[in-house]
Formats: C-alpha cells, sequence, structure tokens
C-alpha cells in the first residue's frame, strides 16, 4: 500500500468515526479498536476518539509514561493515544501528535479541544520525516502505524533522532513470525485488512539496533493472523556517551 492509498484510507475511516460509524469492521474488533484499552483507562474521554481508534494495542501504557514527560505519538489519529498520554503525563508534561491526514487531524483536534486537553500539539508531517527538532522529546509513542510506512528505516532514525539521550520507545504494532517469509506476510496482511508490510522480530530488533537504539525487544500480545500478531515494541536511546 503507498503512501497515498494509506492517506486516502485513514482519510476514509476519519470521515466514517465523524459519522459515528466504527473505523474496525467485524473481523477486526478483537485484534484492532478500543477494545484492547481497560474500560476505565478510557472512561471519560470524548466518544468519538474511542470509535476513530484504529490501533493494534495500547502504547501509553506500554511507554509507562510519567508525569512531565514529553511525548510523540507517530500516526495519532484520532487522538486517543494523545489523549491518554496527555492525561498521564499531566500540565508539566506535552503530548505532540504526527499525522498526515487533514481528516485525522480534524478529528483529533475536536476531540482534544473537547477533552480539554491543554498540553497537546497536533502536526501534519510524514513519520519518515517528523518535523521537530532533534533530542526533543522523552518518549515516542506508536499505535500500529510502522507497519504501514514504505520506508520503516527511515521512521526508526527519526525516532531515533528525535528521542532526548535516555529516551525510550513504546510501540504497539503489527509484527510477524520470523518464520514466514515476505510474501507469505503480504498474502496474510491483504486478507486480513488493517495489515501491511508487516516486519519480522528480527528485522524490527535489527532496525532498531541499526537506528542506534538499545535494549531492543518484541513481545507478541494477540494474534491477527498465523503468524502475525499485534505486539509490544521497546527500545530505549542510549545517554550521552554510551554506545
Amino acid at each position: 500500500m503507498g503512501t497515498e492509498q494509506v492517506r486516502s484510507h485513514y482519510a476514509d475511516l476519519a470521515r466514517a468515526a465523524d459519522r459515528g460509524t466504527s473505523c474496525c469492521d467485524a473481523s477486526g474488533r478483537d485484534a484492532f479498536g478500543a477494545g484492547l484499552y481497560e474500560d476505565g483507562q478510557i472512561a471519560g474521554l470524548p466518544i468519538g476518539a474511542a470509535r476513530a481508534s484504529l490501533g493494534c494495542g495500547n502504547p501509553p501504557a506500554v511507554a509507562d509514561l510519567a508525569a512531565g514527560e514529553s511525548v510523540l505519538d507517530l500516526g495519532s489519529g484520532g487522538g486517543i493515544d494523545v489523549l491518554l498520554s496527555a492525561r498521564r503525563v499531566g500540565p508539566g508534561g506535552h503530548v505532540y501528535g504526527l499525522d498526515m491526514t487533514d481528516e485525522m487531524l480534524e478529528l483529533a483536534g475536536r476531540h482534544a479541544a473537547e477533552a480539554g486537553a491543554t498540553n497537546v500539539t497536533l502536526l501534519k508531517g510524514h513519520i519518515e520525516a517528523v518535523p521537530l527538532p532533534a533530542a526533543s522529546v522523552d518518549v515516542v509513542i506508536s499505535n500500529c502505524v510502522l507497519n504501514l510506512s514504505p520506508d520503516k528505516a527511515a521512521v526508526l532514525a527519526e525516532i531515533a533522532r528525535v528521542l532526548r539521550p535516555g529516551g525510550r520507545v513504546g510501540l504497539s504494532d503489527v509484527v510477524a513470525e520470523d518464520r514466514l517469509s515476505p510474501a507469505q506476510r503480504a498474502d496474510r496482511g491483504n486478507r486480513v485488512g488493517c495489515v501491511a508490510g508487516a516486519l519480522s522480530v528480527r528485522e524490527y530488533v535489527d532496525g532498531l539496533r541499526t537506528a542506534g537504539l538499545a535494549d531492543a525487544g518484541v513481545t507478541f500480545t494477540h494474534e491477527i493472523a498465523d503468524g502475525i500478531h499485534g505486539a509490544t515494541v521497546r527500545a530505549v536511546k542510549p545517554p550521552a556517551g554510551r554506545r
């Protein structure tokens, strides 16, 4: 799926969520969407933010966010993870939501206003070229977005660039078992939907290390298709002077 196809697809999903329709079809509701969050966690959020959820996990929890931290959400969509992160980091922290789709940014902006989230900035751009300075955030999160990128090495390099030394990565993504060939992954992705270009565990870990990140690890959370899983991905940017 090319970048323009992805943008168009998610613009359609934003419009569907705006009409009150869930972004995930019946076949994807157990593997994607707001059902992957605990009820108490999303209580009080705008209902539209939950309805627009397209992710395969719960990255604010994966990243174990703390008060006062600055956070970047790559592919922030309708804003559910931006709003959850804003709650966790509190008024002393800040959350940036980056998306390339005008319709999603508009939707997320309305949800942020409805939630009264004043520690949020929404940015338009591509995850392969993040419009933030180097070493500007403590944490990078993302929810089922990296698998859609045509240039994953560029995304991982950008994550490493924008993180401060000692910063960390807490992603939810679709990841393949090492036993599957690229052709097998593509076939399963085409049949399941919402999945494209998933990296294998080894490719993910190697990519994070090549980007300059350390302590990289992938943990499967739930099966999406044979050999394809929702997963948590963690890594850290080494402190200055450590390799």
